[in-house]
This record gives C-alpha cells, sequence and structure tokens, in this order.
C-alpha cells in the first residue's frame, strides 16, 4: 500500500467504540454517535502518520470536497433500503476509515488491492473478530455498488473471513437467581425481562407501553432483528413491577406535558400520518431516560429510552458482586432463557419463534446442554472407577 507523494494515515479502531474524526482544523473531535453531539477530545494514540511530500493540511482540503456529499448520499441510500440506524453508522464509520487509511483519496481511485489490504491489517494488526472484518467488507461493497454504482468483478472474489462457531454462555437456573439478587429497581426489572421473555437488549429498552399486554399475558416485541415482530409471554412474576413501572411512566410523561414536552420518537412516517400520536401515552416509552434530550436528526426535543449502557454496567456489576465465574452480559440472559426452556422439554420450534430466529439451524446451538452434549456423556474414566 505504497503511494508516493501522499501523507497515509492509519487509525484503526473498533466500531463499539466512539467514532474518532480528524477535522480540517487539525483538532480531534470525539463524536458521540447515540447524542449527535460533538466535543473535543485528544488526539488517539492508535493512530501512525507516515508523512511525505504532499501536505496534510492540502490533502484534507482536497478530501473536503467530496466527503459530505458520499457520506450524506451513503445515510440516505441506507434510510431509502429501510436498514437499522446502527448499520447505518456502522458504515458511515468503515466507509470513512477506509478513505482515511488511504490518504484521503476518492474511493473511486482505489480498488480490489485497497480493500484487500484495508482488511488484512483489520485481521492482523488490528485484531478484530470474523464478524467485524464482515461488516467492514459490507459496508465497502455497499459503497461500490449502492452508492458509487461500480459493480466491478473483483467484488466477487473478496473473501469473507470464516467466523467461529462458539457455544453461547449459559447460567444456570441458581446462577440467575443470584445474579437478579444483586440488583434492584429499573435494572432488575429489565434485567429479569430478559431473562423471562428471552428479548434482545435493545427490544427491552425500546419496549412501549402499548406493547404490553397485560389480558394476554405477552408482550409484543416491534421490529426486532430483521425488523420482524413477534410475541413473547409476560411473566406473571413482573405483572405487579410493570403495573409500578408503567405507572411511574404515566406521572413523567403528564409531568412533561405539563412542561410544553411529552413527544417520544415514532417509527416511519407515523407522527406525519399520525398527528399528535407521540404525545399518546402508549406510545411512551415503558423505560424512559432520566433526562430530556434532542434528536440531531429530527431537530425536536423529546423524552428517549433509557441508554442500554446502564443496565450492561448493572449486570457487570451484580455478576460480580455473585460471584459468577462466566463472562455472564445482558445477551446471556437471553441465552439462558432458551436453554432453561429446552431442558424442560419445549419443542425447538416454539423457541425459535419466541427468540425471532429466521432459521431453527440458530435454534439448534442450544441443544447443547439437553443430555445429548458432552454434559449427557459418562465418561469412560466414571465407568471404569
Amino acid at each position: 500500500m505504497q503511494t508516493e507523494g501522499v501523507t497515509r494515515i492509519w487509525q484503526w479502531f473498533l466500531p463499539s467504540v466512539p467514532l474518532l474524526i480528524h477535522d480540517p482544523g487539525d483538532e480531534w473531535w470525539e463524536r458521540d454517535d447515540r447524542r449527535g453531539h460533538d466535543r473535543p477530545s485528544d488526539p488517539p494514540k492508535t493512530v501512525v502518520v507516515e508523512t511525505r511530500r504532499t501536505d496534510l493540511a492540502q490533502l484534507q482540503r482536497e478530501a473536503s470536497g467530496f466527503q459530505p456529499e458520499l457520506f450524506e448520499a451513503i445515510r440516505q441510500r441506507v434510510r431509502r433500503l429501510n436498514y437499522s440506524k446502527r448499520t447505518e453508522q456502522a458504515y458511515v464509520g468503515w466507509i470513512r476509515r477506509f478513505i482515511f487509511a488511504h490518504g484521503m483519496r476518492h474511493p473511486r481511485h482505489l480498488g480490489e488491492r485497497e480493500v484487500e489490504n484495508f482488511l488484512t491489517v483489520l485481521a492482523n494488526s488490528a485484531q478484530v473478530s470474523a464478524g467485524t472484518q464482515n461488516q467492514a467488507l459490507s459496508a465497502l461493497l455497499f459503497l461500490y455498488r449502492e452508492i458509487l454504482k461500480i459493480d466491478l468483478p473483483w467484488m466477487d472474489n473478496v473473501v469473507r473471513a470464516k467466523r467461529s462457531r462458539r457455544i453461547p454462555v449459559v447460567l444456570s437456573p441458581d446462577e440467575v437467581r443470584r445474579l437478579l439478587a444483586m440488583m434492584d429497581g429499573q435494572a432488575w426489572l429489565m434485567a429479569a425481562l430478559l431473562y423471562g421473555t428471552g428479548m434482545r437488549l435493545m427490544e427491552c429498552a425500546r419496549l412501549r407501553v402499548k406493547d404490553v399486554d397485560f389480558a394476554r399475558n405477552e408482550i409484543v416485541v416491534r421490529d426486532g432483528k430483521g425488523a420482524k415482530d413477534r410475541r413473547v409471554p409476560l411473566p406473571r412474576r413482573l405483572v405487579e413491577h410493570l403495573h409500578a413501572a408503567i405507572e411511574r411512566t404515566r406521572l413523567l410523561h403528564q409531568h412533561d406535558i405539563a412542561r410544553g414536552l411529552g413527544r417520544v420518537w415514532l417509527p416511519a412516517a407515523l407522527a406525519r400520518k399520525y398527528m399528535n400520536a407521540d404525545l399518546e401515552f402508549g406510545w411512551q416509552y415503558v423505560f424512559p431516560a432520566s433526562k430530556i434530550s434532542d434528536d440531531p436528526d429530527a431537530g425536536v426535543t423529546r423524552r428517549h429510552h433509557i441508554d442500554e449502557a446502564s443496565l450492561q454496567r448493572a449486570v457487570k456489576t451484580a455478576r460480580a458482586k455473585a460471584g459468577i465465574l462466566k463472562p455472564a452480559t445482558c445477551h446471556t440472559l437471553r441465552h439462558s432463557f432458551a436453554t432453561h426452556l429446552l431442558e424442560a422439554g419445549h419443542d425447538i420450534r416454539t423457541v425459535q419463534e419466541l427468540l425471532g430466529h429466521k432459521d431453527v439451524a440458530t435454534t439448534q446451538i442450544y441443544t447443547h446442554v439437553l443430555g445429548r452434549g458432552a454434559g449427557g456423556i459418562l465418561s469412560p474414566l466414571d465407568r471404569e472407577y
């Protein structure tokens, strides 16, 4: 990846950390993608600059001519295809890294060799996982095919990284009880919902009041992974606690309306189709954020749902207090939900529907606990002695 007269900027960082952007004014900024605000920060220590004859400021001035339009085109195309907000952020992030890594050159002037080298450095130097490599490749293929309208033969020849098939971490019923015993308040309720319903973390955080059906003892999960809806059971033990949480949300909503606020984000174009629906209590989040915030896309002041990171921190703290050595996370509660249902004799197709898996093969990974895996075999050592 040597090009004479070009300043190289190598910056490798994972998409899970805040996105670092180099401003033409030679000041580093840290973008918080969840809130859309920029704030000054120190230059990242992971950046290595290889300087040649070309002046960096000149290179950035040349790049500034195409970057805003390019990234705006990417965002518009992603939204047109109804991809998730997180997919949009990931694609924009990887494409920006790709441009920075090649001296701010326009992607039209880059090809198969640059893409392969980019992915190779990710694998060897940054040591990212196969899933992260494939995400970066998907972003670059999206750029060339959907935005630049370039469909070259080499695109089909780029090899995707092989993902490892790993057994999920599963807690025993006793470990789940110990974990939940170390939690309280809203964090306890959300963690109990993850285990009791099998919802994903963001599905729980985005739960709306109208989707909790106490009469049918079920919860409707809207716009889950793959933009699919599904129904999950409402644990009877949590009915009273959910009633209390919804009542707190009602009081908070009334207080917001009294202040001239009370609006909430609505999916797609429902806010235009149903006037003032974003003020209705049924559309409010069951677990609202403690503070009002500005929507960077719509420019409207709203109350968003709770930050999912708060529950992640609470689970991590509770795991340490409970003395659980397994690397349990919020998603581990979903794995435990599926595993314990299969252990109780429920049909794998039923579990597949509850989890929202497209293919039953994805659900079959949980069958390792059903007495047919390593734990269900009597070791020859035990048989002989």
